[in-house]
Order: structure tokens, then sequence, then C-alpha cells
């Protein structure tokens, strides 16, 4: 029952005219109601798939930290029982490896190629130094022993496997997490609406207008409220097709980590792995020693009060325990690896149309609209009856047909536009980690996506928009890889220049 009942309506501006409850105070008031209603449910059904993308996120980084810190504590342990001494006068190196593995997963901007080269030529310098210790090395002597790791392989097959492993791993594990963080604040953004003016006319005439007629327990028809969600959120159902895409992605991904790009199996046996190119580098010193002599000349012997003590009688006989495969240890908050992916790839499947399905969703609740079974006693926009029209499909092209909300289709969201971008980003690197290959995406607009440790934006904004650089481990000799460099880096400024006069086409068109 109304507790004041106007003979004409003519004052109200959105609700039905006629025979009324409200005033133009009372209907002002139900538009500003019904706003905020429609963005807190909007809210809500967003901020759990945030949620379970940021809780993921967060496992993933402790775990892949926690992994590294245990695998270098792991090593230094077993390097300090097993080699003692010399151990500690070397340890240094092993800590750059550590904490450039850790950069490279926290920031990025490292080259795990260059980076273990780099890590085995010094070994290789200080290993040598050690076997031949009777003889004195100038640093240029050394740098010419390093130029030999590769022709002569001291340490057997141990480099160039480990180095296809880590990387491999290493990208995909900080691929991963970043996906899982791009995720997380795609969901925070798009999930902040702002109704147009149509867009709240609409809501109030859903929500509220029935009150105005008394039907104060009417709710509205299913597909009356299908259609005006569908509507009002226009710009989210165009991100549907990019989101889906990206899901796969990251679905691709987890398959890797599951298998062959496992950081866990990488890293818990690295310790062992090292041990035993050290014992490659101790079986054939003499040969390598030999080789090395001829190609960068004889050296000085120490004299003979100086001489040091041979290898063959340091610690370096000693050898590590054997490692089994298949022995999964548990690390970061008692979990494993293959825990953590089967969990999150059970959470991205449900994910998936997530955007397409929002206005459904959004309708489903019972704030917002009868059940679907319920309609003929539902309010359809003008009174108690069914509701007749045709719902209309999802996006801002489809809405031209929408017979309850005027949608301005040449104008798509910009906030809409740019998550696209992000997705598509993230997309095609999530395909080069599938694929064992690094893409850099270096920022060259604020605008971004997304920010924290492992997505490699802990100190700067995640890229929208991106310019590759492939690590590659194809095999190709340093010749093919210099000419590649070279004419990739001739051919950025000419793509940059591509791109840019691409984009302010597709701005005018959007606008």
């Amino acid at each position: 029952e109304c507790p004041t009942l106007y003979l004409s309506g003519d004052h109200l501006k959105i609700c039905p005219q006629g025979y009324t409850c409200c005033s133009q105070e009372m209907e002002e008031k139900y538009s500003l109601q019904s706003k905020d209603e429609f963005k807190s449910v909007v809210t809500e059904q967003c901020n759990h798939l945030q949620a379970v993308f940021a809780s993921r996120y967060k496992k993933f980084d402790e775990f892949f930290k926690e992994l590294l810190e245990n695998a270098e504590k792991s090593l230094n342990d077993m390097f300090v029982k097993t080699y003692g001494h010399l151990y500690m006068q070397n340890s240094e190196l092993f800590k750059d490896l550590f904490k450039e593995l850790k950069r490279y997963y926290v920031v990025g901007n490292v080259n795990l190629e260059e980076m273990l080269n780099d890590f085995w030529a010094r070994l290789l310098e200080r290993m040598f130094r050690l076997v031949n210790s009777e003889y004195h090395f100038t640093d240029e002597y050394l740098e010419c022993v390093s130029k030999y790791t590769e022709q002569l392989k001291p340490f057997g097959d141990v480099p160039r496997k480990l180095k296809l492993q880590i990387t491999r791993a290493f990208v995909a594990a900080r691929t991963f997490a970043q996906g899982l963080a791009v995720a997380r604040d795609v969901v925070s953004k798009v999930s902040v609406v702002t109704p147009t003016a149509q867009c709240t006319q609409a809501l109030l005439k859903m929500i509220y207008c029935s009150h105005c007629q008394g039907l104060v327990t009417v709710k509205p028809c299913y597909n009356y409220c299908s259609n005006i969600m569908r509507g009002c959120l226009a710009n989210q159902g165009d991100l549907d097709s990019e989101w889906n895409n990206f899901i796969d992605a990251m679905l691709m991904v987890a398959e890797r980590l599951e298998g062959p790009f496992n950081i866990e199996s990488v890293m818990d046996p690295i310790d062992v792995k090292i041990s035993d190119a050290i014992m490659n580098m101790q079986d054939n010193s003499i040969q390598v020693s030999q080789k090395v002599f001829q190609g960068c000349g004889p050296p000085k012997p120490l004299p003979a009060g100086r001489i040091s003590r041979s290898i063959s009688e340091s610690a370096f006989s000693a050898r590590f325990r054997p490692y089994h495969p298949e022995e999964r240890p548990t690390t970061a908050a008692g979990t494993s690896l293959d825990q953590l992916v089967t969990d999150v790839k059970e959470k991205l499947k449900q994910a998936k149309k997530f955007w397409s399905s929002l206005p459904s969703n959004v309708c489903n609740d019972e704030r917002m609209a009868a059940g679907n079974g319920n309609e003929d006693d539902c309010w359809n926009g003008k009174g108690k009856s069914r509701y007749l029209f045709a719902v209309t499909g999802n996006g801002l092209a489809n809405q031209i047909s929408n017979p309850e909300v005027q949608v301005d289709t040449s104008k798509p969201d910009t906030t809409i536009l740019r998550q696209i971008m992000a997705l598509r980003v993230m997309t095609n690197k999530m395909k080069n980690a599938y694929n064992g290959n690094d893409v850099d995406f270096f920022d060259i607009s604020d605008e971004s996506s997304g920010e924290g440790s492992g997505s490699g934006c802990e100190y700067q904004q995640c890229p929208s928009e991106f310019e590759s650089n492939t690590t590659d481990h194809s095999g190709r000799n340093a010749n093919d890889k210099a000419n590649h460099a070279g004419a990739r880096v001739g051919a950025q400024p000419y793509l940059l220049t591509v791109f840019c006069i691409l984009f302010l086409v597709m701005q005018r068109e959007w606008r």
C-alpha cells in the first residue's frame, strides 16, 4: 500500500506516470539506491574471482621464493660439508648464481642463458686454478681459459642440460605467477563500474519503479533484468573473448609446470647436478689442462715454496648422495608445485566465460530479479506481467537492438580496452613460455594492468603494450644469434612506428 497516493505522476521523470506512490524526491532517492545496489552486486561477483586469483598468486609467489631459498641453503650446506674450505673461499660464485635467479623471478631483466654461461665460465676459471695449483695464472690467462668452456666441455653435458631446464622452468614459473597477478588486477579494474545516465534510468525503472505502484514485493522479470544487465555491462562483455584466450594460455603453461618445465624438479637437485659437473671437471682435469696449455700457451710455474697442494688431495674427491626424482619435497606452506597447479587449474576452468556470464549471474541474485520460473508474476517495467522482449546478446555491438538500455556502441570504454590489451600481451607471453621462450615486455605506457613481485611488477606497473625480446634456445651458433640480434634491433624503430600509427588509427575509430 502507498503511504501517499498521487492521482497523477506527471512529476516523475522515469517511472510510469498515472497513479503513483512516489514523489519526485522519492524517485531521485530510488535512482541513487538502484545504482548503488547494482554496483554492489557486480562488485560482489567480481570480488570472489579477484580473491581467487589474489590468493593463488600469493601462494605461488611464496612457493617459488621459498623454493629458491631452500635450494640455495641446501647447496650451501652440502658444499660446506663436502668441499669445506675450498667452497667457502669460492662461495660468492654460487651466491651470485642464486641472486641472479631470484632477480629474474622478481624483476626480470636477466638474460638467463648469458648468466648461466657466465657462471660456468667463472667456475671453470676457479677449478682450473685449483687443479693446476702448481702454476701461476694471470687474469688474462684465465680469460683465455674461459673461452674453452664450450669447446672442451670440462663439466660434461651438465651445463647444457641445466641451462635448458633452468631457462624453461624459470620462464614458465615467472610467467605463470605474472599471469595470476595480471588476472587479479584486470578483475579489480573492470569490477569498478560507473553506470551511464541511460543505464541508471533503466536500473531505477527495473528495481524501484514497481514500488511506486505499490508492488513492493514483486521482483523484476528475469529476462527483463538480463537485457538491462547486458546493456549496463556491454563493455565488460567485450572482454570475454580475450579473457578466454588468456585462460586457455594459462592452462597450457600449467600443463608445462606439471611436466617438463617443473621448477621444483629442477631446483631441488641443483646442488647434485653442479657437484656432478665439478666431478666431471676433476676426472677430466689432465686432458682439459693439456688442451688449454696448447691453446693459451704454457703457464708459469710457481716458486717451489709456494706450490699449493694438488686438488686430488683436497676435499673434491667427495660425492653427494644419490637423488631420486620421485621424491617431491613440500616447501612453501607445506605444499608442492603439483598440488598448487592442480588447484589453480580448476579455478581457471571455472573462471572461463566469466564476463559473458556476468549479466546472468547478477540477475541470479535474488535482490535483482525473480527466478527464471516466475515469468508471469514479475515486474516487466510497466506492470506485473510477463516480459515479452527477447534477450539481446553480450557485448557492445549487440546493444543496438537492446529494448531497455540505450547504449552508444561507437564509444568503447577506455578502461576495458586497456585490460583487453593487457590480457593480449600476457597471452602472447604465455604462448612463448609454453614453448620455452622468454619475452620481455618493456613498459612504454603509464596505463597498466597489474603489479606485484613475481609478476615482474614489484617496483613498477605491468605493461599494457610491448616489444618482444625472445631468448633463443634452438641451438643456433653465435654468428647466427648476432646476425639475428642485429636484424631485430634494426627493425625495432620501424615496427614501433607502424605500431604507433595503427594505435592512432584505432583511437580515431573508437571515437
